[in-house]
Formats: structure tokens, sequence, C-alpha cells
């Protein structure tokens, strides 16, 4: 940093955290509530974008049903505390307070009727009447504990992020310290770089002493190469009820194909619990044993055609596009051979690809389009009741930058009020 840059002011704080989306708005409310005095910095210019965007704009922002086993990390105890002291019900009540239209979907999730934009808006009205000071466009440059004595916090040393035109105009971007007895840690992760996200989190996280889980994007869409994206591709727009699942569990859930892969809650949720070069199977037509269905229309009817068995007596119908690219596939050399001509085995055989279908992806979509980050700060190194470090006095993590991930259906949003909520009842 530049030694000529003077800081401009400084100012004091009880808590201050970084980051203005989910869960630092709700831990700043809840602070203030204390009648905590509390700043919240962010380096993008409006709060809440992952609120704004999410549920197509409507904001999924929470679950009647949320249980411990919706979440994934490598400590499976640790969400329980928040979850149990900051239920579903607790941030419904809010919703209604503010006469928040709402509705529930499939699976028992939470969505606004109008807008996204309603959450942030009674986020930001509870935030103005706790007192909390929200300041964007700043960007966090040196964080250190006190070190006049250690037991009074942090300073943060920040400065104005400049516009494009600043720039280029090559204009000095002032200064701004602060000092606080508490510092927040609720950056999020690194999905959705176009949102401002970012890896400060983890880097302040690293700086403590504390360790990170691996991190990758999660609740996103499958990419696939060679001749399997293309047959996926041809199927765009394409979306059926499937079950999804690898070795470790399975998900009764929407398939879509897309033109870069496959998408829709069932592979969304199934990413997850995915790893790089894992297999996936995609029953796809997870009411009807295709096998059975098969032989026993060999006996009964043994001149029929496959695609005629399949296209006329399944619970869920394929989709006419799906079934001609499947034929091709799976079962193009006896497409056009009766039932009575095909060994008992080879139609064994294709029961169990069609209601097992083996695919392998290539890849994600990675931060581009993830809903979240899996992965993140180790919980054994925090405190599960207060989020507090278990490294450094004063200093908490919340929401997603911790190793706990939610699965799809407002889960990570229940999640960010849940912890958001139990460090602002301590900071």
């Amino acid at each position: 940093m530049d030694n000529h840059r003077k800081a401009k002011s400084h100012s004091h704080y009880d808590a201050i955290i970084i980051g203005a989306g989910a869960s630092g708005l709700y831990c700043a409310l809840t602070a203030g509530r204390r009648g905590r005095r509390v700043l919240v910095l962010d380096h993008a210019n409006k709060v809440g974008k992952k609120i704004l965007m999410s549920g197509g704009g409507r904001c999924n922002f929470t679950n009647y049903y949320v249980e411990p086993e919706h979440f994934i990390s490598a400590n499976q105890h640790f969400c329980k505390s928040a979850l149990s002291r900051y239920p579903s019900w607790e941030f419904i009540g809010m919703v209604e307070q503010h006469k928040i239209a709402y509705h529930e979907r499939e699976h028992g999730q939470l969505f606004c009727d109008d807008s996204a934009q309603d959450i942030v808006t009674m986020l930001l009205d509870e935030c103005a009447a706790a007192g909390v000071q929200i300041r964007l466009n700043t960007q966090i440059e040196q964080v250190q504990v006190n070190k006049n004595n250690e037991s009074e916090g942090f300073q943060l040393r920040t400065c104005k992020k400049l516009s494009k035109k600043e720039i280029a105009a090559e204009a000095q971007a002032p200064q701004t310290n602060y000092s606080c007895e508490s510092l927040v840690i609720a950056t999020g992760g690194l999905s959705i770089p176009t949102m401002g996200a970012s890896g400060l989190g983890y880097e302040l996280a690293q700086q403590f002493g504390h360790h990170l889980n691996p991190i990758d994007a999660s609740l996103v869409p499958f990419t696939f190469t060679d001749k399997t994206g293309e047959l996926i591709r041809s199927l765009a727009g394409i979306s059926l009820p499937v079950i999804a699942s690898n070795d470790r569990i399975s998900f009764r859930l929407p398939l879509l194909f897309t033109h870069r892969g496959l998408s829709g809650p069932a592979m969304l949720q199934l990413s997850n619990y995915w790893q790089t070069g894992e297999y996936l199977s995609i029953n796809l037509l997870p009411d009807t044993d295709i096998a059975a269905l098969l032989l026993t229309h060999k006996n009964s009817h043994p001149k029929q055609l496959i695609r005629t068995v399949l296209a006329d007596n399944t619970d869920n119908t394929l989709p006419k596009k799906l079934l001609t690219a499947l034929q091709t596939t799976l079962w193009d050399d006896i497409k056009d051979k009766e039932l009575a001509n095909i060994k008992d085995e080879r139609l064994s055989e294709l029961g169990a690809a069609i209601n097992g279908w083996q695919l392998k992806p290539s890849g994600t979509e990675g931060y581009r389009t993830a809903e979240v980050t899996r992965g993140g700060v180790i919980t054994d190194e925090v405190s599960s009741k207060t989020m507090q470090s278990n490294y450094q006095n004063g200093l908490y993590f919340i929401g997603e930058v911790l190793d706990v991930t939610g699965w799809l259906g407002g889960y990570n949003f229940q999640w960010a009020w849940a912890s958001g909520f139990v460090c602002g009842e301590v900071v």
C-alpha cells in the first residue's frame, strides 16, 4: 500500500461485520437490537445481491422442514446448535410481521409472492431501526489485532472502491480506518463472481491461523463432453422427474437437459455430493421396472418393438425426443427387432440401463453459476454456540464462509439467518 496515502478518519464500533449479505445483515440487526454499535462493510455497490437473484428473483428464503441432515459439513453436528436456537418459524414470523406475501412450493420451500427485494428491504429496515450503519463500495485493505491491547479487538484499514472512470483518471482511493471489539466475517464463498464473490473471508481466516476444508462449486449444473455432451445438448429444454443418485445419496426430483449439460433440482442437489471423476446414476422412469415390463410384454405381445412398449406402457412416458435419443444410444442394434427375437438377458440389461443410466460428468459449470460454495473454514476451529474463533478472541465466522453447505430449498438461507442470529447475540 502507498505510504503517502493518509487515513482520513478513525471510528470505533462494538462490532464490524464484513459482508452485507444474508448472514451479515441478520447478524447486524440482531446485535444492533442489543444496543451494540454496529458497522457493516461491503465492497459491492448494493446489499444482498445474492438474495436478490435467488429463487428466480423471488428468494427461497427458508423451508418449513429444516433438519441437520439437510446440511453437509465435515462435522455434521456443528450446525445443530444454531438451527435449534433459530428455527425457520422465527424468520417466517419476521416476514409476516413485515406483511411480505409468500407461498409454499414442493418440499416445504417458501418463496416471496412478489420479489426478493421484499426480503432485502425488510433486513435493511430492521438494520436501520437497530441503528446499524452500512458502508458499501469499501475495500478491506488490512485487518490486524489492535497492537496496543489485544483485548481491545481489531483495527481495519479500508479504502473506497473506485469506479472505472476514477481508475482511468488515476484517482487516489481515500482511506478510512476503523476499530472494533468484535469482527465478524460474513463474506460468503466464491459462487457467482459477477455478484462480487471473493476469497477475502478465506484469506482472513488463514491470516488468523484457521484452516479450510477444500472448497468447490456446489448446487451447480453438470457439464459433459464428447458424444454424451452432444446427446444431452440435442435434448436441451426437456425436463422430467427422475431419481438421481451416486453411492452416497439419491434424490427424486426433476432433471433438466440444457445446452451446457444437466441441470434442474435433481442435478443441483446431487452436485453437493459429487467428486470429480465419479459417475452419476439416473433412473429415467422411477415408477416403472423397465426390465420386468419388457419381459412381460415379450410374453404377452411378442411382436412389439421396444420403443412401442416404452412409449405406451410406462407410468411417466418419456418425451419422444428423449426416447429416440436413448434408442440411438442404448439399443440401436435391436431397434427394429420384435421382442420375441431379443434375448431375455439383453432386455434385462436394457431395463437396467434405463432405470440406472450411467453418466460420467466432465465437470460442473463451476463458480460462475453455482448457488453455493462447498467447504470452507473448518468448523472444529469455531464455537458452534457463538461462531467465535477458537484461535482469536473477538473474531467470528458466519454463513457460507464456514464449512456448512445446505441443500437446495432455502436451507442455505436458513443457515445464514441462524448463524447470523447466534453470533449477533454475543458480539
